[in-house]
C-alpha cells in the first residue's frame, strides 16, 4: 500500500530544501522533520527503546547533569549549513543560547554533546553521515545508543581539532562514565523508566 506524499513535499523547491524553510512547513508536516543534504527525512514512529534512552538521558535524577552554564535539549534541530539541519534526539547547549522559547534550532557552536540513538532505519545516518557533520561543524563531543540484547550500548567519541573528526573514547555496557568538560555517570539500566 503506498501512501500519496503531499503537494507541497513533492518535487520539492529547486535546488533543494534549505535549514530556513523547516521552520515554514506547513501545518500537516509530520512533527519531527530533519534535513540532510537538502533532503527532508520524515522521522518514523519511534521504538520502546529510543524512548526509554531518551528518558534516562534527560532525567534530571538519573541522566546527563550537565553544570549549570548547559542545558539539555531533546527533540530540537542543529543548523550545521545551508541544506543541514539534522535532528538529535538529544543535546547538551549553551543556556545562553536559548534567547528566545520560539528557539526552533541552535547554532552548532552552542552545542557542546549530540547523542544519537540508533533506529533500524537510521543506522547509517547515525553512524556515518550525521557525525561526519557534526565533526565538520566543530561538535566536540558524540554519543551514539545503540540497542544490544535488548540493553543500551553507548559508543562515545571526542572530536580531533588537528584532523576535524571524532575519536572513540569509550563504549559503555550497563554504565556510562566518561568526562565531557565535566564527569558523567549514567546507570544504563532503562527498568527505571518502564512504569507498571
Amino acid at each position: 500500500m503506498t501512501t500519496a506524499l503531499p503537494e507541497w513535499f513533492y518535487p520539492g523547491p529547486p535546488g533543494g530544501w534549505t535549514a530556513d524553510m523547516l521552520d515554514h512547513l506547513p501545518a500537516d508536516a509530520p512533527r519531527h522533520v530533519e534535513l540532510i543534504d537538502g533532503a527532508l527525512i520524515m522521522m518514523p514512529p519511534q521504538t520502546a527503546f529510543h524512548m526509554l534512552v531518551i528518558n534516562l538521558l534527560i532525567d534530571k535524577e538519573h541522566g546527563i547533569r550537565p553544570p549549570s552554564d548547559l542545558m539539555v535539549a531533546r527533540e530540537m534541530t542543529v543548523t550545521l549549513g545551508l541544506r543541514q539541519r539534522p535532528e538529535p534526539d538529544v543535546m547538551l547547549v549553551k543556556k545562553a543560547a536559548l534567547t528566545s522559547l520560539l528557539t526552533t534550532s541552535f547554532k552548532p557552536e552552542d552545542v557542546h554533546l549530540v547523542v544519537e540513538v540508533v533506529s533500524p532505519e537510521s543506522v547509517e545516518r547515525d553512524r556515518t553521515t550525521k557525525p561526519s557533520k557534526y565533526s565538520d561543524a566543530g561538535i566536540k563531543y558524540l554519543w551514539r545508543v545503540e540497542q544490544e540484547d535488548e540493553r543500551p550500548v553507548v559508543y562515545t567519541f571526542e572530536l580531533e581539532p588537528a584532523v576535524r573528526a571524532y575519536v572513540p573514547t569509550g563504549i559503555h555496557r550497563g554504565r556510562l562514565r566518561t568526562h565531557i568538560g565535566f564527569d558523567v555517570d549514567v546507570d544504563l539500566d532503562l527498568s527505571t523508566f518502564i512504569r507498571g
